[in-house]
């Protein structure tokens, strides 16, 4: 991860790739598989599956993948993961990495595994939700006791006030982080100058800390730098959960803004696979009513009504607006038909050109370190 010092916060090159050192945060957050999450033997089997994954959801995979090898479907497969930075982790899948099922934090990034031909055109017809078996919201992790007084978006521009929130040239939650400001600000894209002006501050003035992916912003935060984490809602209760056993300076709390994003999180087969049955029977597991109590449990926001319902205390919190990356995205992709044959960007296409893409406003910011 990289600290900006007061000297070089207007550099270029933010999104150049940040490294990380120590071997706790290589074990969080890294490339490789692990084989005993939970301390449950998950490598062996007849038959064997490789799972590449953004960082933030192993807690919850540390418990589905030894549930679905208890299932008839999944008795005799073994698995291999990976965990990363979720565009990271999509560029290596595209460049041919062993992979059977992938879950990225945000739909671009398989898209271009799409556009790579390892991931096939109808991925989201394939499985429930869209292929999305799970999600939540973005959060404000603060100190415990919250002493700077954190309750809502302009609380992160008070003067001193330190924010770390990951890389978004490598990390999906990134994008997702900035997004829930910029919605609020801007009105869901409506008033495109205030949501960038805010972006603006934020990066310039407060966000000291960038890392390359959610994980390590979590890393980042529980070894004691800034005093904002923009992060997810399971990531906070995960570090809520921890306060019975962290030391006092170390402990948290976590507060959802009137108004926040809500992040949706798909998973794909791959094409390559070589046991894409196997494949299949494991994201069908994801949507099975025991594996979305199980995301519940673990503090990610299930899909299923009727675990929703189930669950619902499981998420306390008042929130006034919820914005979706459809109602932003037709927002911004008004008017774009020209040059997309005759018809508007939506969604993901629509933000991730107005605002993360290579000439994204977003991305320009961040090259120029808060500057438009």
């Amino acid at each position: 991860m990289v600290r900006r010092d007061r000297s070089a916060r207007h550099r270029a090159g933010i999104l150049a790739c940040v490294a990380i050192v120590g071997t706790a945060l290589v074990s969080a957050c890294g490339g490789g598989s692990t084989d005993e999450p939970g301390g449950a033997d998950i490598s062996t089997g007849s038959r064997h599956l490789n799972l590449v994954a953004y960082a933030v959801p192993k807690t919850g995979f540390d418990v589905i993948i030894p549930a679905f090898r208890k299932t008839e479907a999944g008795h005799d497969v073994g698995f291999s993961q990976s965990y990363g930075a979720s565009g990271d982790q999509s560029r290596k899948v595209a460049r041919r990495v062993p992979a059977d099922v992938v879950n990225f934090s945000v739909e671009p990034d398989v898209t271009r595994l799409v556009k790579a031909g390892v991931v096939d055109k109808d991925w989201q017809e394939q499985a429930p939700n869209k292929s999305t078996p799970f999600g939540s919201v973005v959060a404000l992790v603060v100190r415990k006791g919250n002493p700077k007084n954190i309750r809502d978006w302009d609380d992160l521009l008070k003067p001193g006030v330190q924010v770390v929130t990951p890389n978004p040239g490598s990390s999906g939650s990134a994008k997702w982080n900035l997004l829930a400001p910029y919605a609020a600000k801007s009105n869901g894209g409506r008033d495109d100058k205030a949501g960038l002006d805010y972006i603006s501050q934020l990066v310039r003035d407060h966000i000291t800390v960038v890392p390359k992916s959610g994980r390590e912003a979590t890393t980042a935060f529980e070894q004691g730098q800034g005093d904002v984490l923009i992060s997810y809602e399971n990531e906070a209760i995960m570090l809520q959960r921890q306060n019975a056993t962290a030391s006092a300076n170390s402990q948290v709390d976590y507060v959802l803004p009137p108004q926040t994003f809500k992040i949706e999180n798909p998973v794909a087969v791959v094409n390559f696979s070589e046991d894409k049955a196997g494949a299949k029977s494991f994201v069908d597991f994801l949507f099975t009513d025991e594996a979305q109590q199980l995301w519940a449990q673990q503090g990610f926001r299930p899909v299923v009504p009727e675990v929703i319902d189930r669950t619902r205390s499981l998420f306390p919190g008042d929130i006034q607006k919820l914005w979706t990356i459809d109602e932003v995205g037709k927002v911004l992709g008004k008017g774009t038909a020209e040059d997309n044959d005759g018809k508007d960007l939506k969604g993901w296409k629509a933000v991730d050109q107005k605002l993360f893409g290579s000439k994204g406003s977003i991305s320009k910011i961040y090259d120029s370190g808060g500057r438009q």
